[in-house]
């Protein structure tokens, strides 16, 4: 076992041989937007992104369903359709899966991926002076809110729903051309921003690993840098809070310092649960500038959102 459960990565990695290793990794959630067709591309997404945040690439997946004794039927063809719609577009082969009877809905997927043994990228890691690059926009936790209060506006869903339906496929491409130009190391932290929110799992980037001998250091984030969705302040500021958020916030507690200009909205986003969430990517200063010009070939708007800063009284900053 190269990579396990010790601080919380996005997937576990068995190494195989010399040059090959498996990358293994299993989400699935309830509906979080009406359409069945784009809940089951959402759940592939989200399912598929800790293998690219691991630096790895899918082959091969188990459908995991939980659905109604009553339900219709046609609803859970178009889930099924969407996953696979988006597991096509990912080249990872479903090979088959597992349902029960269940009150609410699930979907979502085990993903195996292979990846080389001697470039995985882990949630820990990252170095001083570091640069900090964020590869989508947050926010989709207060939109899915504010949708189930029918308080949600169209252009803000529909940019939710595009964010959460893209793979992060050509976000670790680029990435992996960097290292093609600077090198493997140029690259010490990756992870994908999902349910823990952006300074949930900058904290697991901060913690660093003891056994490994990777230190803690201090992440600063300055949070008008942060992309945000279109209407996401908007819906923070009327109180469109999901469950989650108020966890993500109880539980990091007195891990984060702001500056007393952050307004409160955008204190809370920070905290926001992202489904099927960017890749948050700590890296050498000298590679930040190639890092955003590769992401933009891909059509990935990158937004360089803080720094990697000695170990300091508190692990997170937010300026």
């Amino acid at each position: 076992m190269l990579v396990g459960f010790n601080t919380n990565d996005d997937a576990g990695v068995y190494l195989l041989s010399e040059t090959l290793a498996m990358v293994q990794t299993v989400d699935f959630f309830t509906p979080i937007v009406d359409d069945p067709f784009t809940f089951g591309q959402i759940a592939a997404a989200n399912s598929l992104s800790d293998v690219y945040a691991m630096g790895g690439r899918p082959v091969s997946a188990l459908s995991l369903v939980g659905f109604p004794d009553k339900g219709d039927p046609a609803i859970l063809e178009q889930i099924i359709r969407g996953g696979l719609d988006k597991m096509a577009e990912a080249q990872c082969s479903v090979i088959g899966g597992h349902s029960i009877r269940n009150e609410d809905i699930q979907f979502g997927y085990s993903v195996t991926g292979v990846i080389d043994p001697n470039k995985i990228w882990r949630n820990v890691g990252a170095q001083t002076d570091d640069i900090l690059l964020l590869t989508k926009s947050i926010g989709t936790g207060v939109i899915s809110t504010a949708l189930k209060h029918n308080r949600e506006e169209k252009v803000s869903l529909d940019a939710a729903i595009a964010s959460m339906s893209q793979l992060n496929r050509a976000a670790a491409g680029a990435l992996h051309s960097l290292e093609e130009k600077f090198g493997p190391r140029c690259i010490h932290a990756v992870t994908d921003v999902t349910g823990f929110g952006l300074l949930g799992h900058a904290r697991e980037m901060a913690l660093g690993d003891e056994s490994s001998g990777i230190r803690e250091n201090t992440i600063e984030i300055q949070h008008s840098s942060v992309p945000l969705l279109p209407g996401a302040l908007e819906a923070a500021r009327a109180g469109m809070i999901p469950g989650g958020l108020t966890n993500n916030r109880e539980f990091l507690g007195d891990c984060v310092v702001f500056a007393e200009g952050v307004p409160e909205e955008n204190r809370a986003l920070l905290y926001d649960p992202q489904t099927s969430g960017g890749l948050l990517v700590a890296l050498s200063a000298e590679a930040a500038a190639d890092a955003i010009f590769l992401l933009k070939q891909q059509g990935i708007a990158a937004s360089r959102i803080g720094r990697v800063l000695p170990k300091a009284s508190k692990l997170l900053r937010v300026t």
